[in-house]
């Protein structure tokens, strides 16, 4: 039943009946249950995989599309970083990964937990307001595991991974008790399950843990996989792993233990936030029999379209649950794909559309990136938004959406797009930018259709990485995306008050210690 803020009491020979109020906004109705709020976020998927974005795509992505067709596509919508472990620090943080302890770079499989003790997530915002919190999948920001008492003392910058502000990105697997339980994981953070893959899915240790709890010890060995692809192909690093770890079985797992969290909590008067991050179609490229040889663009294709699969079977459960109408559903990925030129040579597919570069990368390829959001009678069906927008914005969304203030200290990179979602745009307040970064920490200013790089080359994967400019030459890169979305015409010597005036808008930024 939907009822304005204001609402009647009604008596009459039936019992009192109070109905609750949820508001969301200035004269916005909403049901009696907060809404449900399902996050998916896939693992290096590019804009131009999925076909409703790309209509040359050699993928087909039909529940992916369905999903658009029935909600609101984002045509500009970036990462906050152009690799894993700072945008998913990102989403859940509100905040841009390089005010962090790890302002480059991303952790391996036995780095120390990134987020603070203290630091508020989504998740926690979400559970201290009612909602019941999950996260089924790649983790990829640290797990605290327990350091035998021989090494606890031993561990320096010599032989662990430690960067200068002393955040321990990789240390020795044999230093490790994997038999106790880690003192740092999802559960510290905000959700009351978890079920998770440490890293990715080509990095050790390969093995789950359930509620912060590994359900099997990795203590048996792997050499690796496809070693020799240039990472590629069912790649996946020599090391730790569990017995009965099975790849192709990973993005499976995840699916079933998301369908099974979705169904268990429906049908409460306790709305659920789950956040669903894939670690697929991220190596090891393993689609299963059934899927192989669907698409035109070999094993990633394939495995991409087992992964829109996942995505149904999810979107089922929801329908299956009964609340699909009271559920928010976000489709996203966490950076842009690694797809090399050389392949889309070998089959014509362009993964990151239009746009240059790949993953890593401070051009379009590495952070543009697909975004749905889907809420049945609240979002408009098949809407198209050409907002810029970015992914640290899913906090502020969620507090305008309960009509909530965030603290000072609280995703203070985070931006509301709730307006945008309902049809407000005239509500909406756009941040001044947007920052990205590129995996070797090219800085990315973007305000309107202008976008500076402060520096020269792609900073990631796509050659040239760096780029040592001549005397004379433009220090850094200027585009016009809406005359240039390809980046192809530097504009950094033509407009140089532009130039200034972004990088200005970073400097504040970093100075500031917020961009809201």
């Amino acid at each position: 039943m939907k009822i304005k803020k204001n609402f009647l009491l009604i008596v009459g020979i039936l019992p009192v009946l109070l109905i609750g109020i949820f508001s969301c906004g200035v004269d916005n109705n909403i049901e009696t249950k907060p809404p449900n709020i399902i996050y998916i976020l896939a693992d290096d998927l590019g804009y131009g995989d999925v076909s409703s974005f790309n209509h040359q795509s050699k993928i087909q992505t039909p529940f992916i599309d369905g999903l658009a067709s029935a909600g609101m596509r984002f045509t500009d919508a970036h990462s906050p970083s152009a690799v894993c472990t700072p945008t998913r620090y990102g989403i859940l943080t509100g905040q841009y990964c390089w005010r962090s302890k790890l302002p480059l770079g991303v952790l391996n499989g036995y780095g120390r937990s990134l987020i603070e003790k203290e630091q508020t997530t989504v998740a926690s915002f979400l559970k201290r307001n009612g909602y019941k919190t999950g996260v089924v999948g790649k983790w990829h920001l640290g797990v605290d595991w327990v350091i035998k008492n021989e090494f606890k003392d031993s561990i320096n910058n010599t032989n662990a991974n430690i960067n200068e502000q002393g955040m321990i990105k990789n240390m020795n697997s044999d230093w490790l008790d994997f038999y106790q339980k880690p003192t740092d994981g999802p559960l510290d953070h905000g959700f009351d399950y978890s079920f998770i893959l440490p890293a990715s899915l080509d990095m050790e240790p390969y093995c789950y843990l359930e509620n912060d709890v590994l359900t099997a010890i990795p203590d048996e060995y792997t050499p690796g996989n496809d070693l020799e692809t240039g990472f590629t192909g069912a790649f996946w690093r020599k090391g730790r792993i569990a017995n009965g770890f099975k790849f192709e079985e990973v993005l499976p797992t995840f699916t079933q233990k998301a369908e099974k969290f979705i169904i268990e909590n429906s049908g409460s008067n306790e709305p659920f936030f789950l956040y669903v991050p894939f670690a697929a179609p991220h190596t090891p490229w393993v689609p299963k029999d059934e899927f192989k040889g669907l698409s035109e663009a070999g094993q990633y294709g394939d495995f991409v379209q087992m992964v829109d699969n996942a995505v149904g079977k999810i979107l089922n459960a929801i329908d299956e649950s009964g609340e699909a109408d009271n559920t928010i559903v976000i489709f996203t990925s966490d950076n842009g794909p690694f797809w090399r030129p050389d392949y889309i040579e070998k089959f014509n597919h362009r993964a990151a559309s239009k746009f240059r570069g790949m993953k890593a990368d401070a051009w379009e390829g590495g952070h543009r990136i697909p975004f749905i959001v889907r809420w049945p009678g609240k979002v408009e069906a098949g809407a198209i938004n050409d907002e810029t927008i970015t992914h640290t914005n899913l906090l502020a969304t969620c507090a305008e959406l309960l009509n909530v203030e965030l603290n000072e200290n609280e995703g203070e990179d985070s931006h509301s797009i709730f307006p945008l979602l309902i049809g407000n745009t005239e509500d909406y307040l756009a941040p001044e930018a947007l920052i990205q970064q590129s995996s070797k920490g090219l800085f990315v200013v973007r305000k309107g259709d202008w976008k500076l790089i402060v520096g020269r080359g792609s900073g990631g994967f796509s050659e040239p990485r760096n780029y040592k400019p001549a005397e004379g030459e433009a220090l850094g890169q200027l585009y016009n995306l809406i005359d240039d979305p390809s980046e192809t015409n530097n504009l950094y010597l033509q407009q140089p008050e532009k130039v200034e005036q972004l990088n200005a808008i970073l400097q504040k930024f970093k100075v500031s210690g917020n961009s809201r």
